[in-house]
C-alpha cells in the first residue's frame, strides 16, 4: 500500500485533490489508520482515478463523473450526458471565434484611425416593452426638431390623461430616417414611444404596443444632438465589419435629456437592430 503522498506523486495529483475525492465518494482510501491517521492507497484503485481524470478532462463535472462511476447509468444515459457536453463546448467555440472575429474588427479599426476608437459598440438582447407612442410620416427639414417635440408631448400628455405611469426613458423610433435628415423634402416615418407600465387606453393619434425582443448594436453618446452623427457612423461601422446587417427600426433612448440648459449632459443610447449577414 501507499500513502496519501506516494499516490499523489505516482498518479501527479495533489494531495488535496486526492483528500476532495475522498469526501465527495469519487476515491475513497483502501484504509485509513486508526493510530495514526494515515491514507493508504493501492496501485490497483490508478485505473479509476484515470478514469475520473479522463472524464474531467472531457469537462464533465465531479458530479457527472460520480454518476458514471457509481450508478451504473445506462450507455444511452451516458450517451445523453457526452451529446450536451458536446453542445456546450460547440456553444463555447462558437462564442469564441465571434470574439475573435470583434477583436480583429477593433484592430482594423485602430490601424484606420490610429488611435482607440471614441465610441465603443456592444451586442445586446434588449426585451419587449409596452411603449403609449405617437408615430407621423413628415418631411424632413428646419421644422423637424419641433415636429418631434410635439409629438413627444402628445404621447406623455395622454399618459397623464389615462392616469398611465411612465415606466422608463422616452425613445424614438427611426421607421423611415434619410440618410440626411436636415435636407428637406426628405420623408420621415417617426415613432415617438414612452414606455408604460400595464394596460392603457389608446386614443385616436396615440397607440399602445409592444416593441419586440431584439437583437441590437448599442452604442452611448454623451453630448448634444448635433454631434450624435459621431456615434452613429461608429455603429454603423461597427454593424458592418462585425458581419451584421440592420434588421429593423433604429431607436434612441433618451438616458439623460437636459436640452434647455446644457445639451452637453445629455446622454443617449443608439440601438441598431441587428442580424447575421
Amino acid at each position: 500500500m501507499l500513502r496519501i503522498g506516494e499516490f499523489a506523486w505516482l498518479s501527479q495529483v495533489t494531495v488535496e485533490t486526492l483528500r476532495h475525492y475522498a469526501r465527495i465518494g469519487l476515491l475513497e482510501p483502501v484504509c485509513i489508520d486508526r493510530f495514526t491517521s494515515y491514507r493508504y492507497y493501492s496501485v490497483d484503485q490508478l485505473p479509476r482515478l484515470n478514469r475520473i481524470l479522463a472524464l474531467r478532462d472531457l469537462g464533465l463535472s465531479l458530479e457527472q463523473v460520480g454518476q458514471i462511476l457509481n450508478e451504473d447509468l445506462s450507455p444511452e444515459r451516458i450517451r445523453g450526458m457526452f451529446l450536451l457536453k458536446q453542445a456546450e463546448l460547440e456553444d463555447q467555440v462558437q462564442e469564441a471565434r465571434d470574439r475573435l472575429f470583434r477583436v480583429e474588427a477593433r484592430l482594423r479599426q485602430i490601424e484606420l484611425e490610429g488611435k482607440m476608437p471614441d465610441y465603443d459598440v456592444i451586442h445586446k438582447t434588449v426585451q419587449a416593452q409596452r411603449v403609449a407612442s405617437r408615430r407621423q410620416v413628415f418631411p424632413s427639414g428646419a421644422s423637424m426638431g419641433m415636429t418631434i417635440k410635439n409629438l413627444f408631448i402628445e404621447a406623455a400628455t395622454h399618459i397623464e390623461d389615462q392616469g398611465g405611469k411612465q415606466q422608463g426613458p422616452a425613445m424614438s423610433v427611426w421607421h423611415v430616417c434619410p440618410d440626411d435628415p436636415t435636407e428637406e423634402g426628405n420623408e420621415i416615418d417617426f415613432e415617438a414611444a414612452i414606455p408604460v407600465e400595464g394596460t392603457l387606453p389608446e386614443s385616436e393619434m396615440v397607440t399602445v404596443h409592444e416593441l419586440p425582443t431584439a437583437s441590437v448594436a448599442s452604442v452611448v453618446h454623451h453630448g448634444s444632438f448635433e454631434e450624435i452623427p459621431l456615434a452613429y457612423r461608429a455603429a454603423f461601422a461597427w454593424v458592418e465589419a462585425n458581419g451584421f446587417r440592420v434588421a429593423g427600426p433604429i431607436r434612441e433612448i433618451y438616458l439623460k435629456y437636459d436640452e434647455e440648459n446644457d445639451p452637453t449632459n445629455n446622454v443617449t443610447e443608439i440601438q441598431i437592430p441587428v442580424q447575421s449577414s
